[in-house]
């Protein structure tokens, strides 16, 4: 499914198997040797795909040889990189600069890839998908037809993350205040279509993307600044596209000088557009059937997105109501010319896999993924079948504290980057962070903003020492940080 930069009129698109114990390079062996090297020196060394090689990152900040040392449990930012001339992420050293809003909390989590971890939910349903894609479409050498890339680097050029993606310029998804800049030109990726241009580039026509993505966002139970995502991509050329049409296979094409209408591009004949968009339903519609079962029940609905055209999202009902499980659509033409794939024509899709786990396993806080104890994990080990999973919520009968945070903002103000603030000094406690209230003051033209915090644990009860302990730093960081006036 298509997330919140995308609802945004963003850009985005967007496994093991234990029948295939295949190395990710012999995905690929089928690509000339030139193309091969290519895709190693700009996507950097494959891992193993059945069982990849986890190695935590080692953050650093270059300047003063100062460590970063920011877990997930939770400790306050001893480090501003604001203040640090460079900054080392994954024995890499990136230059800072005024667009540098990236802090040691949010790089403490480059490394997790909760999608590679055994026996996590994530890399079940990671599993699940894969394993339905190399089952179900191989080459004719009964290799693989996709290609499974799951251990890219997060860290990306701003040219793969939004230009290769034809995110103009000055689209609001670019802004500051929704991604995690390390500087002007690099960014922790916001989606998996990110490596789309250098896969695409490298001669590949089918695969697919799992790795993890950073948005800065709302804090609640569906929402947290690292989240999963995978996205496939596949391409036909003419004599694939038109293969069953040989008595009029000469007469057909996939390209034209016409018009854009809603159910093709310019440069597309119907046809040829027809042909792949059914084609992408089909596969999507299939692999649904596979993770939900036969009886599902599924609508597709048009949509938009700027890097396709014509534009879907598939919603499925489930739990009694409609859930959006993903977009799609036919890549526009132009992001594969830039590609080098000028001859082809192509479909691609994007979901998110929190999300689909959610729903799958009826977990009811995203903050579970990132839970370490044996209570939460030891449900998901030793799974055969997705569908017989029956997750047992650990989380506190103890209704949450609420304590509410009032202040003046500055004209500069941006709620996001209140909630990043909180996130980075949240111990695991902090359950949503709700705008409760704003208004202008009509003598002063001050704005002020009331916020309600939420905390509770995902499987113990709270003190009320330690909620205010938190609540109390929170309070001092927002005035040293945001330059915002207490009003308590």
């Amino acid at each position: 499914m298509f997330h919140k930069l995308f609802e945004r009129a963003a850009a985005h698109f967007i496994g093991k198997t234990s029948r295939s114990k295949v190395h990710l390079i012999r995905n690929v062996t089928n690509i000339c040797p030139t193309r091969c090297t290519r895709l190693l020196s700009t996507q950097g060394n494959l891992a193993h795909y059945h069982r990849p090689v986890f190695n935590t990152q080692r953050i650093t900040t270059a300047c003063n040889n100062v460590t970063v040392h920011a877990c997930l449990s939770g400790t306050s930012e001893k480090v501003d990189f604001k203040n640090q001339k460079n900054v080392v992420i994954q024995n890499q050293a990136y230059q800072t600069d005024e667009w540098t809003n990236v802090s040691p909390k949010i790089l403490s989590y480059l490394g997790k890839n909760l999608h590679l971890k055994k026996d996590h939910p994530l890399c079940l349903i990671k599993d699940s998908i894969v394993e339905h894609f190399y089952s179900k479409y191989m080459k004719s050498t009964r290799t693989p037809l996709f290609a499974v890339f799951d251990n890219f680097s997060p860290v990306v050029s701003t040219f793969q993350n939004f230009d290769s993606m034809l995110v103009r310029k000055d689209h609001v998804s670019r802004a500051k205040s929704d991604n995690y800049y390390i500087n002007e030109s690099t960014l922790l990726r916001a989606h998996t279509s990110a490596h789309e241009h250098d896969l695409l580039k490298s001669g590949l026509d089918a695969f697919i993307v799992v790795g993890d993505v950073y948005r800065r966002d709302t804090i609640d139970s569906s929402h947290f600044p690292v989240f999963h995502q995978i996205e496939g991509v596949r391409l036909f050329n003419k004599k694939q596209l038109f293969a069953k049409s040989q008595d009029s296979y000469n007469e057909l094409k996939i390209f034209e000088d016409g018009s854009l209408y809603t159910d093709k591009q310019a440069c597309h004949t119907l046809e040829a557009s027809k042909l792949v968009e059914m084609n992408l339903k089909q596969t999507l519609e299939d692999l649904v059937c596979d993770l939900f079962g036969k009886d599902v029940v599924y609508r597709w609905v048009d949509a938009y997105f700027p890097f396709t055209h014509p534009s879907f999202e598939m919603e499925i009902f489930f739990g009694g109501e409609w859930m959006e499980m993903l977009g799609c659509g036919i890549l526009q033409q132009e992001i594969l010319n830039t590609a080098g794939a000028k001859d082809s024509i192509g479909w691609a899709f994007g979901l998110g896999l929190e999300r689909l786990a959610m729903r799958l396993f009826n977990i009811p806080d995203i903050r579970y993924f990132w839970c370490q104890e044996d209570a939460f994990l030891s449900q998901f080990r030793g799974c055969k079948n997705i569908k017989d999973i029956n997750f047992k919520p650990m989380l506190s009968n103890q209704p949450p504290v609420v304590n509410d945070m009032s202040f003046w903002v500055p004209d500069e103000f941006c709620s996001n980057d209140f909630y990043d603030l909180v996130r980075s000094l949240d111990t695991g406690i902090i359950e949503s962070v709700i705008l409760k209230d704003s208004f202008v003051h009509p003598k002063t033209n001050k704005s002020s903003h009331c916020y309600s915090i939420f905390y509770r644990h995902t499987s113990r009860s709270l003190t009320k020492t330690e909620v205010n302990v938190l609540h109390n730093d929170i309070q001092t960081a927002v005035v040293t940080k945001l330059n915002v006036v207490g009003r308590w």
